[in-house]
């Protein structure tokens, strides 16, 4: 049986996460840019960084990819959003929607981790992006502000990590069940 975890990072808190499943898993861990072909893997384990409202490489990764009889597919987003809030589960599953079809989603076993943020090692492009943004939600009536809102204005332009390895232990325990 081969399984293989799947990763799209941009800055290195999904990566960080893949690289660990795999050490924990003895599962090799790629770069989506990297990756194999997956009609041959028995557990498909996909980590992607939330950005703009989308999985990084998720839809170039499955892009075509159907489940076939026995293949297991596993996503974990990693954001900077809390994902324990109703509101951001909502928006990470309406992402996902976006970018894969209905019958593979449906599949899916999906876990959400929390990743970090290093505004200094942001692009040009990202650090532009999130400035109009902070801008943006600092007009808005703090009554009007969500809890990701009111967070986000919190730690604008400060290096957070919420990276907590000990969040890996549901996927850790779905691809357990999964190889017996």
């Amino acid at each position: 049986m081969e399984h293989i975890i799947v990763y799209g990072s941009q800055y290195g808190s999904t990566r960080r996460y893949a690289e660990k499943l795999s050490e924990q898993t003895g599962i090799p861990a790629v770069s989506y840019k990297d990756a194999p072909t997956l009609s041959d893997k028995d557990i498909i384990v996909y980590l992607g960084g939330l950005y703009a409202g989308g999985v990084l490489g998720l839809a170039k990764t499955l892009r075509g990819f159907s489940l076939q009889d026995g293949q297991k597919l596993i996503l974990a987003t990693v954001g900077l959003a809390d994902p324990s809030e109703p509101e951001n589960q909502h928006n990470i599953r309406t992402s996902l929607q976006r970018q894969l079809p209905a019958e593979l989603l449906d599949r899916a076993k999906i876990f959400h981790l929390r990743g970090g943020i290093d505004y200094q090692k942001l692009s040009f492009g990202h650090r532009t992006m999130m400035k109009l943004l902070y801008q943006s939600l600092q007009r808005t009536p703090f009554e009007k502000q969500t809890a990701e809102n009111r967070a986000f204005i919190e730690t604008y332009g400060k290096h957070v990590d919420f990276t907590d390895f000990r969040a890996l232990e549901p996927i850790i325990q779905a691809i357990q069940r999964e190889t017996i």
